[in-house]
């Protein structure tokens, strides 16, 4: 028998979420166990610590009722793995991957480490091309490209679970009759948000090419160390297996943190920034380093990672850490809910890093990186005015300024806010754009070639037609 499948009736120590065992022989970091508690009931754990004698486990449904006397640990010699197979689409499952949709266990095709395989570097393929969400300030502004991993920063109360809904449902590729699938994992919400986001996808058909994991608040934090990573191998499956494009959206990456938090603690490790552990960089880059293409593969996987940031803090470590792995950001507003306007998306925090590689002819249309950059001019000369009227009043504007008022507002009003179900193709996201910007003087649009101009403004439309 291998020594990585023996018993052990040594539990010494029940710390938090971990669990002690003692007299252990050959037994290897990462390493699945099976936690027998006295009740004969199974619970899974894995190994985080391995020393001479001593395998310190996490147990991921909850160390409750566990007794040191009778507990047993069953070593498996193996690594944690995740069946797979292509009939997972329009399936749903807990945090550790086990059915919620009353549906049989998945029968594997494949059975894949749920920790992945870094891709070389030098196999890497530059993301380009996009994925079109049907939000305009997403489309518009910050253009999501496949192969990209572009996190989605918000705040409690903000409405960061009705936009991850409608990403998920609106979300495709154009132009190639290409696979498209969404990988939906969640973590830590609640059984009202659980409800929202199944009732969301099974009434507007999206369930059909989406897989889901689910992590309760109710259900052990320590599960949602392994949520994310089920979700992520699930995904290297349909992209680079079946060839497909995947849109991958983790919510909310600060339970997860949190989750990892409590490890720390419970391990008494030295911590870091406000108690977190100063490997949290590291961990956090192995999720997020999983989004990509590989050369020669026909596949992507996109990440979508949403965050709540305490207090709105844009400097609290785990947004600022996710700031430096990742190709930029998309900030929700507060200022703007209250304003009344979905999705509360302010523009000018704003960044993809990538989107100049993923838009243009062929792509979405000729125009659009020139149309973006005016837009951005435009809208942040709107709100310096804003500001300056605030001092000095109205009186001392001139009509250029007064236009660009307009036009901020109108950009709030029109391009930004949009219907929970209104779904923008990049036509009609950048033709809103165009109407916007005729709002203001010819002599003012600098960032936009001639020829754009009079091919798209809508006086030379008008006048064409």
């Amino acid at each position: 028998m291998k020594a990585g499948s023996r018993v052990y009736s040594t539990v010494t120590k029940v710390e938090g979420p971990l669990i002690v065992v003692d007299g252990v022989e050959g037994i290897g970091y990462g390493e699945v166990a099976e936690v027998i508690m006295p009740s004969g009931e199974k619970r899974l754990g894995q190994v985080l610590e391995s020393r001479t004698s001593r395998a310190i486990v996490q147990v991921f449904g909850g160390t409750r009722d566990l007794d040191t006397d009778v507990t047993s640990v069953r070593f498996s010699g193996e690594t944690m793995k995740i069946p797979l197979a292509e009939d997972m689409l329009g399936r749903i499952f807990d945090g550790v991957a086990q059915p919620l949709d009353g549906g049989e266990p998945v029968i594997p095709e494949v059975i894949r480490d749920i920790h992945g395989t870094p891709i070389n570097p030098y196999s890497r393929e530059f993301p380009r091309d996009s994925i079109q969400t049907g939000l305009s300030v997403v489309d518009g502004m910050n253009t999501l490209v496949r192969g990209q991993k572009l996190p989605l920063f918000s705040g409690s109360g903000l409405p960061h679970n009705l936009l991850a809904a409608q990403i998920a449902r609106q979300a495709k590729v154009t132009g190639q009759e290409e696979g498209f699938a969404v990988v939906f994992a969640a973590m830590g919400i609640t059984h009202e948000e659980a409800s929202f986001f199944l009732k969301d996808f099974r009434s507007t058909g999206a369930l059909s090419r989406a897989v889901i994991f689910q992590n309760l608040a109710d259900d052990p934090a320590i599960e949602r160390i392994i949520t994310p990573r089920l979700a992520l191998t699930t995904a290297e499956y349909f992209a680079f297996t079946r060839g497909m494009h995947v849109l991958v959206i983790l919510t909310d990456l600060t339970n997860y943190c949190e989750a990892l938090r409590e490890i720390a603690a419970a391990r008494e490790e030295v911590p870091g920034r406000r108690g977190y552990p100063g490997y949290m960089y590291t961990d956090l880059a192995s999720i997020f380093e999983r989004a990509g293409r590989i050369h020669n593969r026909e596949g992507s996987i996109t990440q979508l990672p949403i965050l709540t940031m305490p207090d709105d803090d844009i400097t609290h470590p785990v947004p600022d850490l996710t700031g430096y792995i990742t190709e930029g950001q998309i900030v929700l507003s507060r200022d703007l809910h209250r304003k009344g306007i979905y999705p509360p998306i302010n523009v000018l925090p704003c960044l993809s890093r990538l989107m100049q590689g993923g838009i243009g002819p062929g792509r979405t249309r000729e125009d659009h990186a020139e149309v973006n950059s005016q837009l951005y001019a435009a809208y942040a000369e709107g709100i310096r005015i804003k500001g300056l009227v605030a001092v000095i009043g109205e009186e001392g504007l001139s009509d250029t300024d007064r236009a660009y008022l307009r036009f901020s507002d109108r950009f709030e009003r029109e391009f930004v806010q949009q219907g929970l179900h209104e779904d923008r193709s990049f036509v009609a996201t950048l033709d809103r754009a165009w109407d916007l910007l005729a709002l203001l003087p010819r002599k003012e649009l600098k960032r936009i070639d001639t020829k754009w101009i009079e091919k798209y403004h809508p006086a030379y439309r008008e006048r064409s037609s």
